[in-house]
């Protein structure tokens, strides 16, 4: 790495923070929503990058991280009254509490087997949704009253259901975590995680304690996911029993792999591309998820390590 890689790699993140800013005051009123709806499942993509794409470990179990701050957030504002802040903190707080405690269970096993147990852990929060269908509102779901999603601060307030500032909120939080994510896995930390993915064997012959390294970035991981779920929650007013299932599981894999696995923008990238050609082939045909799948299949064969990860592995070795 040359020493201007540094300035590169944040002038790029800041260049795409900007254009993102820029297109919210040129775009219409109906790419707002869309945009701000793949920020934040992008938010959950970077999420499950930290633990996939830097440590190495498969997990199916990443929906339950993302519900748990979807319902941390939207059952406390129901439920509880709880104002817009304190319930994206609480949402934040069960998906890091929920983090900790798989973690220390899931850690215990590797490879194939810490896969399964993700599923089976997240099967199991998905059930309990179910189960609690008189206060999480089951296969229905429930949704946040327009009242409960407004930020007062004295005489103002903000309105999170205007498309403007769900734009712009969504864009604030996408910036932090990316940045955030930027700063882990530049630092000495994140140097850590890609030794343990490469050989874990030699990490721990170097004096690291890989486990408490590799808990760590389950708990970052979770974290990450429940703020994008929480955020999901009191911006587009629902908390629904799909989001828990497996499927949102195999969904962030899916975008990661298609952006770059262990690229910082790879998430967004992956996001991005799997939202739009949905969203634009939806529109010309009924046959459109075979036109995804045939550039699902493309991409595979030109950028076997996702568009970002080939771009870095061939032109522009400075990406992060």
């Amino acid at each position: 790495m040359s020493e201007a890689s540094p300035v590169k790699a944040y002038a790029l993140h800041a260049a795409v923070i900007t254009l993102l800013f820029v297109l919210s005051f040129l775009l219409p009123a109906y790419y707002h929503g869309l945009l701000a709806r793949i920020m934040l499942l992008a938010v959950f993509a970077m999420g499950y990058n930290m633990l996939f794409g830097y440590v190495g470990l498969l997990s199916l179990g990443h929906a339950m991280f993302f519900a748990a701050g979807l319902y941390g957030a939207g059952l406390a504002v129901i439920h509880l009254g709880w104002s817009v802040p304190l319930a994206f903190l609480g949402g934040i707080a069960c998906g890091a509490a929920l983090a900790l405690a798989i973690g220390l269970l899931a850690l215990r096993t590797t490879g194939v087997a810490f896969m399964i147990v993700t599923m089976m852990f997240a099967q199991v929060f998905y059930l309990v949704v179910l189960y609690f269908a008189t206060w999480t509102g089951g296969d229905q779901g429930m949704v946040v009253p327009q009242p409960a999603r407004v930020l007062a601060f004295g005489a103002t307030s903000l309105d999170l259901t205007d498309p403007t500032v769900r734009y712009m909120t969504a864009l604030a939080l996408f910036s932090v975590v990316l940045l955030i994510t930027l700063a882990i896995v530049r630092s000495r930390y994140g140097r850590v995680l890609v030794a343990i993915r490469e050989n874990e064997e030699r990490t721990k012959m170097l004096g690291y304690n890989t486990f408490s390294n590799k808990l760590a970035a389950v708990v970052v991981s979770g974290t990450i996911c429940a703020a994008s779920g929480a955020a999901y929650a009191l911006l587009f007013g629902y908390v629904g029993s799909s989001f828990a299932s497996v499927q949102y599981s195999i969904l962030p894999l899916l975008w990661v792999l298609l952006g770059g696995a262990a690229t910082t923008l790879g998430p967004l990238v992956g996001t991005l591309f799997m939202y739009y050609v949905t969203d634009v082939t939806s529109g010309y045909t009924s046959a459109y998820l075979l036109i995804v799948g045939i550039a699902l299949i493309a991409l595979v064969l030109f950028f076997p390590k996702g568009i970002l990860g080939s771009l870095r592995q061939r032109w522009l070795g400075w990406l992060p």
